[in-house]
């Protein structure tokens, strides 16, 4: 081998090694659910697995204990890929993730998204021992009550988000402390309850709970303000009183004066 086919040998292999680190690991898809991770018995749900605008093919899995199942297959050179569950129910709920692939490479899966189908069991009651208005700072306590059907999990979620937290009291009642509090924690809440053998399978949901937070500073300015402008308007009517009396044309100044004197 001359020198000339050693040269190009290197500029080969340190071209392809180049090529290879640019690339590097693929980027973790991400999973998503609309209109939100708990659907009601028998609706549908949407899920979104995002990846790269060079993925040929995504892969949608719901995971078991130790296996996977295939669900679907997207072909398509797409930087996302959409799955349709058009019949929520026991069966399709469960731990789903995706993934896509990229030349001859699978990326990783995404991270597990948790998709439960509720309304199998009554709803449950939700309350707040101290009411619905809190004050910012403090602590507030959620009970989550079960009349007929004993539970051994509830789980408490707010609007908009995802599920806040899990009890495990057994029976018919679960507690949740939220705390301490900001206005963030203000919105509606709703509880669930579930067994732990069936994990993503819930009830149907209560009725919201709307929880306000309040800051007792500006409350103590309000009060205030309130106070002040009490006993600006009571000299007000004061002077106008007196303005009224010494405009009258009968009787002299120093009666009219003498009177207030």
């Amino acid at each position: 081998m001359d020198l000339r086919d050693i040269t190009l040998l290197c500029f080969v292999l340190c071209l392809s090694q180049k090529i290879q680190a640019q690339e590097g690991d693929l980027p973790i898809p991400i999973v998503s659910a609309t209109p939100g991770s708990a659907i009601p018995w028998n609706e549908s749900v949407k899920i979104l697995c995002w990846g790269t605008p060079e993925s040929y093919l995504y892969q949608l899995e719901i995971r078991g204990n130790s296996t996977f199942e295939v669900v679907e297959k997207k072909l398509g050179f797409q930087k996302e890929a959409e799955f349709l569950i058009e019949h929520m129910n026991p069966n399709t709920a469960g731990r789903y993730q995706c993934r896509y692939r990229k030349l001859d490479r699978w990326s990783e899966c995404s991270k597990a998204l948790e998709l439960v189908v509720t309304g199998f069991y009554n709803k449950p009651v939700l309350s707040a021992d101290q009411g619905v208005e809190v004050l910012r700072g403090e602590t507030v306590s959620l009970q989550c009550t079960s009349a007929h059907v004993p539970f051994d999990r509830f789980s408490l979620t707010k609007e908009g988000g995802a599920t806040l937290s899990q009890s495990q009291n057994g029976g018919h009642q679960g507690s949740f402390v939220l705390g301490p509090v900001n206005q963030s924690f203000s919105g509606n809440y709703r509880c669930y309850g579930w067994y732990r053998g069936s994990p993503y399978v819930w009830s149907a949901p209560s009725d919201a709970l709307g929880l306000v937070v309040t800051d007792a500073t500006k409350q103590d300015y309000t009060t205030g303000n309130l106070i002040r402008m009490c006993v600006a308007g009571l000299v007000l009517v004061a002077l106008l009183a007196i303005l009224v009396e010494l405009a009258q044309p009968s009787g002299s100044k120093q009666e009219r004066l003498a009177r207030f004197s």
